[in-house]
């Protein structure tokens, strides 16, 4: 027999990391987003009598040749990219053959599409011309400065030589705790950007928990003072400075196994465990389906999918355009990895002081995932628990009548909260009712709001769900977690697929237990006879 996820992951696994992965961070000139703003900059910053673009040349051809003599300086590699180009690969040959603890490795050069300005001439009644500014997009160059940080590692930074400047940061959380290792003297084995194996793994998981925005404004103010940059540092001292936002965070959960035989033991039991819970490409296992008429879901709704390539298999979970995926790295090592490609989809805004916050979200759903994962195959109750459920609830003042198996209402409730399990924020009154509906076969005319606010009632009362408090959002519990897996489980597992094997039909398809019950039907019979005993005549 295979071992459960639950044995896997506490009695097979050596080291367990989780961490922030890859980091691509924004920069922007929040006093040159605008048209008003660019005529100010070219107007009263550079002292333009007709704010024009012209001005913005003089900028582009001094930031060009300060990077040429950049290069030149410092012995550095300048080359164009050409279209199709890898240019982390590229850049990582290049990093191997770097020898020094920190400068720039390469510089790259590449015309990108941007968001910038251009202009419109036109004439006043008195005849004097003026200029209308509006955002479009440009291809521009932009340059790409990989460089080798003390503290992170390698990285870089692309920026573009067109107003309004953008500037991108490319990190990574593993690095930087690789570097962190090596400044204290501790030894550990890479797993490409991750850990297969570390001297203390319990001072890598504090190091892990350290890293914060911070750290990611340090590298940018570090380099944005040592490499060529755009503006002057009198145009900085100004206020032309950039403010940094998250454009796409990665959090990962890595746990390595004992033996790579383990991996695959793992995603089996994942992959069993999910198929009779709904179809792989249909089922929302950790993000929530919401269908408003404002906000439609897409066709076929946010989705879970299992895939296997080769003897890889891997999970994959969609949420607006958030992906957290879960698979096998490098036949060593179980990756949890969630992708954030924009923050508002949780509430949350893009500025970098929320870097914690999203980094507690992330650490959260790689955790969510794994504790359905193990509790899928260890959801059984004591006599007390099923009590609980059965019979009727007194809270102080409050009165919650008993939730029975088999109720087609409470198995519809129960199965609805399958797909809320891992949500970060909760869920709410208006998310809950389209899917109980849609479970029992009626229209939300017949399952009315007030049905709902009464069954999530009976949920808080019973312990199943709590309350967000000052919010009209809940969240379920571990012990609601149990409940609706058991639930769940027993009813789609056995009783389901059982009763269809015991209904009488004119087919014998020589099922196991239907044999066995019209074993015992027989015996029964026997047993009646012997005692004289006649089933009563019918009416």
């Amino acid at each position: 027999m295979l071992p459960t996820v639950h044995e896997l992951l506490q009695d097979h696994v050596t080291l367990s990391v989780s961490c922030v992965d890859r980091l691509y961070i924004n920069g922007y000139l929040p006093k040159m987003q605008r048209s008003g703003q660019l005529a100010y900059f070219l107007g009263q910053h550079l002292g333009g009598r007709i704010p024009s673009l012209a001005q913005l040349k003089p900028i582009h051809d001094r930031f060009v040749a300060s990077v040429g003599a950049f290069a030149q300086r410092q012995g550095t590699c300048k080359m164009p990219f050409e279209r199709g180009q890898r240019k982390d690969d590229i850049a990582a040959a290049h990093h191997r053959r770097f020898q020094a603890d920190e400068g720039v490795v390469l510089i790259g050069t590449a015309q990108e599409r941007c968001s910038s300005f251009k202009s419109h001439k036109r004439s006043t009644p008195r005849g004097s011309v003026i200029f209308d500014f509006h955002r479009e997009p440009v291809y521009v160059n932009h340059y790409y400065f990989y460089v080798q940080d003390a503290q992170w590692g390698p990285g870089f930074l692309k920026i573009g030589s067109y107003a309004p400047y953008p500037v991108k940061l490319c990190l990574n959380g593993h690095e930087w705790a690789k570097q962190q290792l090596r400044h204290e003297g501790i030894g550990f084995e890479s797993l490409d950007n991750g850990f297969l194996s570390c001297e203390d793994p319990e001072r890598l998981q504090q190091l892990c928990d350290q890293l914060g925005s911070s750290d990611v404004q340090a590298f940018f103010d570090r380099w944005s003072r040592r490499l060529p940059w755009p503006l002057s540092e009198e145009d900085r001292a100004a206020g032309y400075e950039h403010r940094l936002t998250i454009w796409q965070m990665e959090f990962s959960l890595t746990q390595i196994f004992d033996r790579p035989l383990r991996g695959r033991e793992f995603f089996e039991q994942v992959i069993r465990e999910n198929l009779d819970l709904g179809r792989p490409d249909r089922v929302d296992l950790v993000f929530p389906r919401r269908i408003t008429r404002r906000t439609p879901a897409p066709r076929f709704g946010y989705r879970t999918r299992v895939i296997t390539q080769g003897v890889n298999p891997s999970l994959h979970i969609y949420y607006k355009s958030s992906h957290l995926k879960q698979y096998f790295k490098e036949g060593r090592g179980l990756r949890g990895e969630l992708t954030i490609n924009n923050p508002l989809d949780f509430g949350i805004n893009k500025g970098l002081e929320n870097f914690d916050r999203l980094t507690a979200l992330g650490r959260q759903v790689n955790r969510k995932l794994q504790e359905v994962e193990t509790l899928s195959q260890h959801c059984s109750f004591s006599d007390r628990g099923l009590d609980r459920l059965h019979k009727p609830t007194v809270v102080g003042h409050q009165r919650a009548s008993a939730m029975r198996f088999g109720d087609p209402r409470v198995m519809a409730l129960l199965q609805a909260l399958c797909a809320f399990f891992h949500i970060p924020h909760g869920f709410r009154h208006r998310d809950l009712r389209p899917r109980v509906a849609q479970l029992l076969g009626r229209s939300l005319e017949q399952y009315t709001p007030g049905q709902m606010t009464y069954d999530l009632r009976r949920l808080r009362l019973k312990g199943i769900i709590s309350r967000i408090a000052k919010t009209h959002r809940y969240v379920v519990t571990t012990y609601g977690l149990k409940v609706a897996l058991f639930f769940s489980k027993v009813y789609l597992r056995i009783l389901r697929p059982g009763w269809c094997v015991l209904a009488e039909t004119t087919h014998n398809f020589g099922q196991p237990l239907r044999r066995a019950f019209d074993r015992i039907q027989a015996e029964m019979d026997r047993l009646c006879r012997d005692a004289r005993l006649e089933p009563a005549a019918n009416p």
